[in-house]
C-alpha cells in the first residue's frame, strides 16, 4: 500500500450519493474527498479556492454528467481551464454517443454508478496518476437518423422519471407501520413501474445499448463487463479495500436513512399527547436536524477515545444531558432574550436553568440507547425485540433506524418541556414558534393538562404496564406523520425495582390476567344455561302452549261450521 494520499472533488446534484460515496472512500486508507458540490458553480470556486491557493492539491474530479449544469459545456470549461487535473466521469448515463463527446472532450475515464467500490478505488487510482478507463468497444449510434434526437429525449426522460418514482415506492414499502392494504397497494404500483421501465428501455432503446437500470443511484456490487479495461500506468501499486463495514459507514447510511424520514409529515397520529405537538412542522423538523446532526457529531468525538462497552455504557446519560443542552442552546438561539417580569433575560440559560426531575427523568429514559451506541460504535450485533441482527445488514439497519428516531423524538419533547412549563404564554414564543392552532391561552392551557395528564399516568400505570409486560413503546416517522410501535425488551431488573402504586399496577394486572380466564369461562358457562334454559325450556313451553290455543281455535272453528250446516 503506498502512503501517497489522494485527493478528490466530487461534483454530483445527488446529495445523499455524494455522503454515501464520501464516507465510503474516506474510509479506505490513503483517500481523501476534500470537497463534494452539487453545481458546476460551486465547483468552479472550489477549484479557484483549493487549486490556485495550492493549500490541498485535487489529484482527480469525479464528475457525474448530466444534461442540465453538469454537461459536455462544463467538462470543456473544466479540462480548459484546468487541463493537468484528470476527471472520471461516474455516472448514471451510458448513451455511446455520450460518451464518445466526453472522450473527445478530454475526459480521461468513466465507469458507471453501478461499480462496486473494490473495483472503483483502483479506477480512481489509475486514472488520479494519468491512466484512463473507457469502455473499449462503444457502439455508435447514428444521430442523424430522423427523430433520434426526439426518442433519445423521450427514453432518457422516461427512465428517470420511472426510476425515481420507483425509488420512492421501494422507500415506502420498507417503512414499519403501514396498512396491509398500503402495502398491496404499493406493491402494485412497483410491479407497475418495473413493467414500464422495462417496455420504455426495450421500446426507445437501440438494441446494443439496451441493459438493465438500476433504480437506485448507489453504489453495488455487479459483475466487470468484459468490454471494460483498465489502462494501467506505471506509477502507483493497487490499494487494499478493508472487508469489514466501518463504524462510519453504518453511521453515514443510518443518516441518510433518518433524513429521508425526516420529510415524511410530522403529526402526531397517536393518542398520546407529545410536547413538540404545539410547534409548527417547520419548528419541528428544525428540532430534529439540529438533534439529529448534534448526535452523530458526538459519534465521531466518542469514536476518538476508543471507549469499552463499560465506559461506553456509563456514558449514556452524559451523551443525552449534552445532547439536551446543545439542542436548547442552538434551537432556542444563545443570545435569544424575552421580557419576564419587565427585566430582560437570556431564555437560553432561563431553560438551562430551571431543570427539573421530571425532565432528568425523561432524558435519562431513552431505551435502548447503549444498544445503538454499541452497534454504531463497536460494531456489535444489535439485540432487539428477541432477535440478534447482524452487524452490517439491512435488518440492522432497520432495527438501528427505529431507535434513533425515538431518540430525535424523545429528546425534541425534553427540549420543549422546560419552556411549556415556565414560559408556555409567553407572547413572543408563541409567534416564533407556535402552532397556529396553539396559540390562545384556552389551548395552551388544556395542552399543559393533557400532558399533565399523561406524566401521572406515565409514572403511575403505563410505565409499570410497559415494564410487566416486557416491552418498550417506540415513536418512530411513518409516512403519514408520528406513530407508536411496540418492541419485546428484557425489563426485569426495572421490575424488581417497582414500589408503591407502580407495583400495585403490576399486581392488579397479574391478578387479572389470573382471574380472567375463570371468570370468562365461568361466564360462558352461565351463558350456555341461560340459552338452554331459554330455548329448550322456556321456548318449548311457550311452543306446547301456542299450540294448544291453535288446536282450541281450530276445534271450535270446527264446531261452528257443523252448527251452521244443521
Amino acid at each position: 500500500m503506498s502512503d501517497h494520499l489522494l485527493q478528490f472533488l466530487l461534483i454530483d446534484p445527488d446529495p445523499i450519493f455524494r455522503l454515501g460515496l464520501k464516507v465510503t472512500l474516506e474510509a479506505i486508507p490513503n483517500l481523501q474527498v476534500i470537497a463534494d458540490v452539487p453545481t458546476a458553480t460551486a465547483a468552479l470556486q472550489v477549484l479557484g479556492e483549493m487549486v490556485v491557493g495550492n493549500d490541498q492539491p485535487i489529484q482527480l474530479i469525479i464528475l457525474e454528467l448530466d444534461y442540465e449544469q453538469l454537461g459536455l459545456k462544463f467538462c470543456r470549461q473544466l479540462k480548459a481551464l484546468y487541463p493537468h487535473i484528470p476527471i472520471l466521469l461516474l455516472s448514471s448515463k451510458s448513451q455511446p454517443e455520450l460518451l464518445i463527446a466526453a472522450k473527445a472532450a478530454g475526459i480521461n475515464g468513466y465507469c458507471s454508478k453501478g461499480i462496486s467500490i473494490s473495483e472503483l478505488v483502483p479506477i480512481l487510482q489509475e486514472v488520479a496518476n494519468g491512466g484512463y478507463y473507457w469502455v473499449t468497444d462503444l457502439v455508435i449510434v447514428n444521430s442523424s437518423l430522423p427523430f433520434f434526437k426526439l426518442r433519445n429525449n423521450l427514453q432518457i426522460s422516461g427512465i428517470n422519471n420511472i426510476n425515481q418514482a420507483l425509488y420512492q415506492v421501494t422507500k415506502q414499502l420498507q417503512l414499519p407501520g403501514i396498512t396491509l392494504l398500503n402495502k398491496a397497494i404499493l406493491a402494485g404500483q412497483q410491479r407497475e413501474l418495473l413493467a414500464a421501465r422495462w417496455i420504455v428501455n426495450h421500446l426507445l432503446t437501440p438494441r446494443k445499448e439496451r441493459q438493465k437500470p438500476s433504480p437506485e443511484n448507489k453504489l453495488s456490487s455487479v459483475n466487470t463487463s468484459p468490454n471494460q479495461a483498465i489502462i494501467k500506468s506505471d506509477t502507483q501499486p493497487l490499494i487494499n479495500i478493508p472487508p469489514i463495514v466501518s463504524s462510519q459507514q453504518l453511521q453515514s447510511e443510518l443518516l441518510t436513512l433518518c433524513l429521508n424520514k425526516l420529510q415524511f409529515p410530522l403529526d402526531n397520529l397517536t393518542n398520546t399527547p407529545l410536547e413538540i405537538d404545539i410547534l409548527r412542522e417547520n419548528k419541528k423538523r428544525e428540532l430534529f436536524y439540529i438533534i439529529l446532526r448534534k448526535f452523530f457529531q458526538q459519534l465521531e468525538e466518542i469514536r476518538a477515545f476508543n471507549f469499552d462497552k463499560n465506559q461506553l455504557f456509563n456514558l449514556q446519560s452524559q451523551i443525552l444531558l449534552d445532547l439536551w443542552q446543545f439542542t436548547i442552546t442552538e434551537f432556542f438561539g444563545n443570545y435569544s432574550r424575552i421580557i419576564l417580569d419587565k427585566q430582560e433575560i437570556s431564555l437560553v440559560k432561563f431553560l438551562l436553568d430551571k431543570t427539573t426531575d421530571l425532565q432528568t427523568e425523561i432524558i435519562n429514559k431513552v431505551p435502548l440507547l447503549f444498544e445503538l451506541l454499541s452497534h454504531l460504535l463497536l460494531l456489535t450485533d444489535l439485540y432487539i425485540d428477541n432477535i440478534s441482527y447482524p452487524v452490517g445488514t439491512k435488518e440492522s439497519e432497520s432495527q438501528a433506524l427505529l431507535i434513533l428516531e425515538n431518540l430525535l423524538i424523545d429528546m425534541a419533547n425534553a427540549v420543549i418541556q422546560p419552556l411549556l412549563n415556565n414560559l408556555a404564554d409567553e407572547e413572543s414564543i408563541k409567534q416564533n414558534f407556535y402552532h397556529r392552532q396553539m396559540i390562545s391561552t384556552r389551548e395552551i392551557e388544556k395542552f399543559r393538562n393533557n400532558l399533565s395528564w399523561k406524566y401521572q399516568l406515565r409514572q403511575y400505570v403505563t410505565e409499570a404496564q410497559t415494564i410487566f409486560e416486557s416491552r418498550y413503546e417506540l415513536f418512530i416517522f411513518a409516512p403519514r406523520g408520528i406513530t407508536k410501535i411496540s418492541i419485546y425488551a428484557p425489563r426485569n431488573q426495572e421490575l424488581f425495582q417497582l414500589s408503591g402504586i407502580p407495583l400495585g399496577v403490576t399486581l392488579i394486572l397479574e391478578f387479572r390476567d389470573a382471574i380472567s380466564p375463570r371468570i370468562q369461562s365461568l361466564v360462558g358457562f352461565l351463558g350456555t344455561g341461560i340459552v338452554f334454559v331459554l330455548t329448550q325450556v322456556i321456548g318449548r313451553g311457550l311452543g306446547l302452549v301456542g299450540r294448544g290455543i291453535l288446536q282450541g281455535i281450530g276445534s271450535v272453528s270446527f264446531t261452528d261450521k257443523g252448527q251452521r250446516k244443521n
